[in-house]
C-alpha cells in the first residue's frame, strides 16, 4: 500500500488530496482496507456495528420497513448480519449493492441465495434504500481555514514517510468551505463525494424511502468552534485514534457525516427529508422496548444498552429518512415522536 501511494503522489506532482488518500487506503483492489480478507466487523474485525451486535437493531427496523414498498435495497451491506435479520423478519424481495468483492462473497456464503446482488442502484427504484454506517466510508475532502484563507489538505511524502500538507483550496471545494463559518486556525471535513452519492441516490429512487443510520451532526454541530480538529478517527482492533498515516490499508479510516449536507443533496436531487432522530429516539418510536419484551436473553439487554446509551451509540449515531414527493405528508413511525429535522 505504501509503494502504491508513493507511486501515485510522484505521479501527480509530489502532492494527492486527502479524499483521493482515502479512496486509495480504503478501496484499491488487493491493497485497501475494504478489498482485504481480514475481518472488519464484530468481535474478531476493527470495530462493531449496530447489526453485528444482534438481531435486535434489525429486529426493530422490520417495524418500519413492513409499511414500506418492498423490495429492500441494502447498500454496503457489511458481513450480511442485517441482511440476513431483515430477510428473516419481513420475508420479502431483498436486493445488495456492495462494492467490497471480498465483503459480497461473505454476504453470498452467509445468506445463501436469499438475497439478489446488484451493480448499481437501479433507474427508477421503487422500495426502500437502508445504508447503514456507508456515509462515513466515503471519502472526504480535508480543509484547513488559516489566516491566509482557505486550505486544502492533501498527501506528500518526506523522507520516505508520509506528511500533511496544503495547498489553497480551489473550485467546487472552496465554494463550499466559503459557507461555514469557521474562525481561524480551524481544520475539518467537507464530504463532497458523500453529497454526489446522496443526490445521485435520490436522482434514481421513482418512489420510496432512504433511510440512512451513521453517526455525525447537523451542520452547526458539526463546525462547532469546539470541534477544531476535525472528526477524521481510525479503527484498529477496537481502538480509535487520529493517525491516518499509521496503517494505510490495514484500519479503516471514517469522518462523521455531514446530515445538513446530506439533506441538502438530497432535496437537490429531488427527495423529501422525511425524518431526522437519534439511532435512540428512532428505536423506541419504532417499538423497541416491545421487541425486548418477547426476548429475555442476557445478551439481548446488553445489546439494547448499547444500542440506546447515551454513551454508546443512542445519540451520536442518528437516522435520516429521506423520500420521494408521494411520501412527503405520511409520518413514518420511527419519527413519530422528538424528529429533529428542525436542526438540519
Amino acid at each position: 500500500m505504501l509503494a502504491r501511494l508513493r507511486e501515485e503522489i510522484g505521479r501527480n506532482g509530489g502532492w494527492i488530496s486527502f479524499a483521493r488518500y482515502m479512496e486509495l487506503v480504503l478501496y484499491e483492489p488487493g491493497l485497501g482496507y475494504y478489498a482485504g480478507a481480514m475481518p472488519k466487523f464484530g468481535a474478531a474485525g476493527d470495530f462493531v456495528t449496530a447489526p453485528e451486535l444482534g438481531s435486535l437493531f434489525g429486529r426493530t427496523l422490520a417495524r418500519q420497513i413492513e409499511a414500506l414498498p418492498y423490495p429492500v435495497l441494502e447498500i454496503g451491506a457489511g458481513s450480511g448480519a442485517l441482511a440476513e435479520t431483515l430477510i428473516a423478519e419481513l420475508g420479502c424481495p431483498y436486493l445488495v449493492l456492495e462494492t467490497s468483492g471480498e465483503l459480497r462473497a461473505r454476504q453470498e456464503a452467509r445468506l445463501r441465495g436469499a438475497a439478489r446482488w446488484l451493480a448499481d442502484v437501479p433507474h427508477a427504484f421503487r422500495g426502500v434504500v437502508v445504508a447503514n454506517e456507508v456515509l462515513d466510508a466515503i471519502p472526504v475532502h480535508a480543509v484547513a481555514w488559516r489566516e491566509g484563507g482557505v486550505f486544502e489538505r492533501g498527501v506528500t511524502v518526506q523522507a520516505g514517510r508520509l506528511h500533511w500538507s496544503e495547498r489553497p483550496a480551489t473550485g467546487e471545494l472552496l465554494a463550499a468551505a466559503r459557507e461555514i463559518d469557521a474562525v481561524p486556525p480551524y481544520v475539518s471535513e467537507i464530504g463532497l463525494q458523500a453529497r454526489a452519492w446522496v443526490r445521485s441516490l435520490a436522482e434514481r429512487l421513482a418512489s420510496g424511502v432512504v433511510l440512512v443510520f451513521d453517526y455525525g451532526f447537523p451542520a452547526a454541530e458539526y463546525y462547532h468552534p469546539q470541534r477544531s480538529a476535525g472528526t477524521l478517527m481510525c479503527h484498529f482492533r477496537h481502538t480509535t485514534h487520529a493517525d491516518v498515516f499509521a496503517r494505510p490499508g490495514l484500519e479503516d479510516i471514517t469522518a462523521h457525516v455531514d446530515f445538513s449536507a446530506a439533506a441538502r443533496a438530497a432535496h437537490g436531487g429531488g427527495l423529501r427529508v422525511l425524518g431526522y432522530a437519534t439511532q435512540a429516539q428512532f428505536l423506541v418510536n419504532c417499538g423497541i422496548t416491545d421487541v425486548l419484551a418477547l426476548d429475555h436473553r442476557p445478551q439481548t439487554a446488553a445489546e439494547a444498552q448499547t444500542l440506546l446509551s447515551p454513551a454508546e451509540m443512542g445519540e451520536l449515531f442518528k437516522a435520516l429518512a429521506l423520500g420521494t414527493a408521494d411520501f412527503a405528508g405520511r409520518r413514518l413511525l420511527g419519527f413519530s415522536r422528538h424528529d429533529r429535522s428542525h436542526t438540519l
